[in-house]
C-alpha cells in the first residue's frame, strides 16, 4: 500500500538543505522514496501510511531544521516566493551599512577624505569602534544566515548558511580581539580589522539570494499564466433559458450548472453549448490561431475565450477536474520531478559543505605552518568557505528542467516528468499507432466512380440513402460527404444489413464482392473500369464498396481513414535526427503498407492485436534501444507505459493521456520532433550548467586556499569569493532561462 503526499519546504538555502530533507525523510519506517527538489521547495513522498504518517514526516523535517507544509494533491501551488530573510528590504540595509563601513576601512588608503576623529593612525579605537557599530545593522538584516546556519550545524547538517555563518563570525571575532587589543594601547591593531569582510559578504551574498529568487519565480511564469486564465467566478442560471443569473465564485459552480458566458469573457469550466452560437479563441489548448465555431452540442473548455456571442453552457467537469486544471497539474509535476541527471549533483551537495570545511581548516593551518600570520590564515579560511556553496549544483538541473517543462506547455506539449523529458533525448526509435495517430482516425469519403449510364452523384446519392440506416463510421463518412455535396438523400422504409457483406434496401444494395454472389450479380460481365479502379483503391489502403442498382452494378465508392497533413514531414525530420520511424496497427498488411509508404514510414507491424502492441516495444527494448511509444486509444495504453517514453495525442482517450509520460495538446505529430528538439536542449542547458557548476568549485576553491599565491600569483579576497560564488548561482538560473526563447523548427 503506496500513499504519495506533497509538502512546501522553509528554510532551505542550498542543494545540502535539499539533501539533508532527503536523509532526514528517508529514514523513516515506511518511506519507500523521497525527492526534495531546492528550485520548486517542494517535497515529494511516497510512504506506507499503515506504518508513517504525515506528522511523523513533519517531524522529521523539523528536526532537521527546517518547516513542511503538506499541500493539498488537488490543488494547484503556487511558485514558491523568495524567502523573506533575504528579500530586498533587508539587503538595502545591509548596502547602505556596509558601503559606508567599506568607505571607513578603505577610504583613507585610496586618497578618500575621511573625518579626522576616525583617522585610524591618531584616533584607532573610535575608528574601530565605530566600524563595529556599522557593522551591527548588517549583522541584523542578515542574521537569517547565522539561525539557518548554525542550526544546520547542531543537526550535523551544514549548509551553505553554515559556511556563511563561520566563515563571517571568524572574521568579525578576530575583529574583535583586534579592537580589544587596542583597547590594552597596542594601536597597529587597527590595522588588523576585518569588519567590513564580514559586512561585504554578508550583502553580496544576500544579492546573490535576491536575484537568484527573481530568476527562480520567472522559471515558474508558465504554471502563473495558467492559473490566470481560470475565471474567479461565473454566473449561473436556474434554466438555460433565462437571460439573467447570479455571479457565484468558480469553486461554487458544481456539475450540471447552467452559466450565461458573454463575449470576451473566459469560459469558467469544461462543459458543452446549450444555447447560442459564438466563436472561441482555444489556442491556449489548441495552438490553433483561427477561433472554433460553437454551436448546440459543442464542448467548451475552461480557460479559452469567448469571442462574439453570448452562449449559454452547462458545466460538465469543474474545479480540478477540468483540462486547465489537469494542464497546471502535470506542468507542477513536472517541474517538482527531478530528472536522473541530478542525482549526481544532490550526491556531491550532500557530501560538498563538510568537505569544505575541512579543506578551509586544512589550507588556514598550513599557512599558519608554512609561516604566515593569523591574520593571512583567517582570509584564506574565509575565502574559502565563502567561495564554495553549493547553489549553483543544486540549481543546475531542476531549473532547466522547470524552464523546460513550462516552455513545453507553452507549446501544447505537456511533459510530466524530469526524468521522461532527459530519457526522450536518447530515444532510438519512435513508433507510432496508426489509426487516429499517423492518421486521423475519422474515415472520409475519398472516392466515387460511376458505371456506365450513371454519374458520381446519383451513385453517391444511392449508396448515402442506404447507409442512413446504418451507425458504422465508414456509412456516416459516405453521408457527410452526400450532404456536403447538396445531395437530397431518401428514408428507406425496408433496410437489411448482411454481416460481412454489406446493406441491402429497396432494390439496391452497398457492399463488398461477396454480396454481390447473394444478389445474384455477376461482376465478370459489369465494367471492367469500375471492377478495376476498385481493385485500386484497395491497393492504395482504401476501403472499396459497390454500389448496386438491381442487378446492375452502378459505381464504386472508397472510403479511408486519410494521414495526417503534417505526418510525412515530422517522420523525415525524425530520420534526419537519426531515430528510426516504426508503424504499428491491428489493420490487413495491405491497408498498413499503404498508410505506411504514404507517411514515409518503411518498418510496419501488421494484423496485430492490442495485447501485442507491449510485446513489440518490449521486443525492440530487448534489443537494447531506447523506444517513444505515440498513440491515442484505450488500446495503446499498455504500450505506452512500456515504452521508455509514452506520447499520447491530446484528442485521444483519457486512459491512454494518462498512461503516457507527454502529452501533445495540439494534436500534432510535428510536436513529437519539437519534444525531442526540446528534450536536447534542456539536456544539453542542464550538462552547460554542471559543468559550470562542477568547473567552478574545482577552479574556485584552490585559489581560494592560495595555490595561487604560493607561486608568486594573487590571493584571492574574501569579498571577491563572495561575490563570486553569488554570480555562480545567479549565471546557471540565467543559463536555463536561455530556454524560454525556445523555438519550434521548421519541419518544412
Amino acid at each position: 500500500m503506496e500513499t504519495q503526499a506533497r509538502f512546501a519546504l522553509k528554510g532551505m538555502t542550498c542543494a545540502a538543505c535539499a539533501v539533508a530533507n532527503e536523509r532526514a525523510v528517508g529514514k523513516l519506517k515506511g518511506v519507500q522514496r523521497v525527492s526534495v527538489n531546492f528550485a520548486t521547495e517542494r517535497m515529494e513522498v511516497s510512504f506506507d501510511p499503515r506504518a508513517v504518517d504525515i506528522a511523523q514526516i513533519e517531524a522529521a523535517v523539523k528536526k532537521a531544521g527546517y518547516e513542511a507544509v503538506p499541500l493539498d494533491r488537488s490543488s494547484p501551488a503556487a511558485a514558491p516566493a523568495p524567502l523573506e530573510a533575504y528579500g530586498w528590504p533587508r539587503f538595502i540595509i545591509a548596502a547602505v551599512f556596509s558601503s559606508l563601513l567599506l568607505y571607513l576601512a578603505m577610504g583613507s588608503m585610496v586618497g578618500l577624505p575621511v573625518p579626522g576623529f576616525l583617522d585610524h593612525e591618531h584616533h584607532p579605537l573610535a575608528f574601530a569602534l565605530t566600524q563595529m557599530a556599522l557593522l551591527v545593522p548588517v549583522l541584523a538584516a542578515g542574521k537569517a544566515f547565522y539561525i539557518h546556519g548554525f542550526k544546520s550545524l547542531v543537526h550535523l547538517s551544514p549548509n551553505m548558511d553554515s559556511l556563511i555563518a563561520i566563515g563571517t563570525s571568524s572574521a568579525t571575532i578576530y575583529s574583535l580581539i583586534s579592537v580589544w587589543n587596542i583597547l590594552k594601547g597596542s594601536h597597529e591593531a587597527a590595522m588588523q580589522l576585518y569588519f567590513e569582510t564580514a559586512a561585504i559578504i554578508i550583502t553580496l551574498i544576500m544579492l546573490g539570494k535576491n536575484l537568484e529568487a527573481r530568476s527562480k519565480r520567472r522559471t515558474s511564469e508558465a504554471v502563473r499564466r495558467l492559473m490566470r486564465l481560470r475565471p474567479a467566478s461565473a454566473v449561473v442560471l436556474e434554466h438555460p433559458d433565462d437571460s439573467e443569473g447570479s455571479s457565484v465564485p468558480i469553486d461554487a459552480v458544481r456539475v450540471g450548472a447552467f452559466i450565461l458566458v458573454k463575449p470576451g469573457e473566459r469560459i469558467p469550466v469544461d462543459g458543452k453549448v446549450v444555447r447560442g452560437i459564438s466563436t472561441v479563441d482555444e489556442s491556449m489548448l489548441t495552438g490553433e490561431s483561427m477561433p472554433r465555431d460553437k454551436e448546440e452540442g459543442s464542448a467548451l473548455f475552461c480557460g479559452t475565450m469567448n469571442l462574439s456571442g453570448t452562449i449559454v453552457m452547462q458545466a460538465e467537469k469543474v474545479g480540478q477536474d477540468t483540462t486547465l486544471a489537469r494542464i497546471i497539474r502535470l506542468v507542477e509535476d513536472a517541474q517538482g520531478s527531478k530528472a536522473p541527471i541530478a542525482r549526481l549533483a544532490d550526491q556531491v551537495s550532500g557530501i560538498f559543505v563538510p568537505v569544505v570545511i575541512g579543506i578551509a581548516l586544512v589550507a588556514g593551518i598550513a599557512w599558519l605552518l608554512g609561516g604566515e600570520s593569523i591574520s593571512f590564515a583567517l582570509m584564506i579560511f574565509v575565502s574559502v568557505l565563502t567561495i564554495a556553496c553549493p547553489c549553483a549544483l543544486g540549481l543546475a538541473t531542476p531549473t532547466a528542467i522547470m524552464v523546460g517543462t513550462g516552455k513545453a506547455a507553452e507549446l501544447g506539449i505537456l511533459v510530466k516528468s524530469g526524468e521522461a523529458l532527459e530519457t526522450l533525448h536518447k530515444v532510438d526509435v519512435v513508433l507510432f499507432d496508426k489509426t487516429g495517430t499517423i492518421t486521423q482516425g475519422k474515415p472520409e469519403l475519398t472516392d466515387v466512380a460511376a458505371a456506365e449510364g450513371y454519374d458520381q452523384d446519383r451513385v453517391l446519392r444511392m449508396a448515402a440513402s442506404l447507409e442512413l440506416a446504418s451507425g458504422h463510421p465508414l456509412a456516416e463518412a459516405i453521408v457527410r460527404a452526400a450532404r456536403a455535396r447538396g445531395l437530397e438523400l431518401d428514408r428507406m422504409e425496408t433496410v437489411q444489413t448482411v454481416p460481412g457483406k454489406g446493406i441491402i434496401g429497396n432494390g439496391m444494395a452497398v457492399g463488398n464482392a461477396a454480396l454481390a454472389e447473394s444478389l445474384g450479380v455477376s461482376l465478370a460481365s459489369s465494367d471492367p473500369g469500375v471492377l478495376a479502379l476498385a481493385a485500386s483503391f484497395a491497393e492504395q489502403g482504401k476501403t472499396p464498396m459497390l454500389v448496386f442498382d438491381g442487378t446492375s452494378l452502378a459505381g464504386v465508392i472508397a472510403v479511408a481513414d486519410r494521414i495526417r497533413e503534417d505526418a510525412r514531414t515530422a517522420i523525415a525530420a525524425l530520420r534526419k535526427l537519426g531515430i528510426d520511424v516504426a508503424m504499428v496497427t491491428g489493420d490487413s498488411r495491405r491497408t498498413a503498407d499503404a498508410i505506411a509508404q504514404q507517411a514515409g514510414i518503411l518498418d510496419v507491424y501488421a494484423e496485430v492485436l492490442p495485447s501485442e502492441k507491449s510485446s513489440i516495444v518490449k521486443r525492440i527494448q530487448a534489443s537494447g534501444r531506447r523506444i517513444a511509444m505515440v498513440g491515442d486509444g484505450i488500446n495503446d495504453a499498455p504500450a505506452l507505459a512500456q515504452a521508455d517514453v509514452g506520447i499520447a495525442m491530446a484528442a485521444g482517450t483519457d486512459i491512454a493521456m494518462e498512461s503516457a509520460d507527454i502529452v501533445l495538446m495540439h494534436d500534432s505529430l510535428a510536436d513529437v520532433v519539437a519534444a525531442i528538439y526540446l528534450s536536447r536542449r534542456v539536456i544539453r542547458t542542464i550538462k552547460q550548467n554542471l559543468f559550470w557548476a562542477f568547473g567552478y568549485n574545482v577552479l574556485g576553491i584552490p585559489v581560494a586556499a592560495g595555490l595561487l599565491h604560493l607561486f608568486g600569483g594573487p590571493l584571492l579576497s574574501p569579498v571577491f569569493a563572495a561575490a563570486a560564488m553569488s554570480l555562480s548561482s545567479v549565471s546557471v538560473v540565467s543559463n536555463a532561462l536561455r530556454l524560454r526563447t525556445f523555438r519550434r523548427v521548421s519541419l518544412s
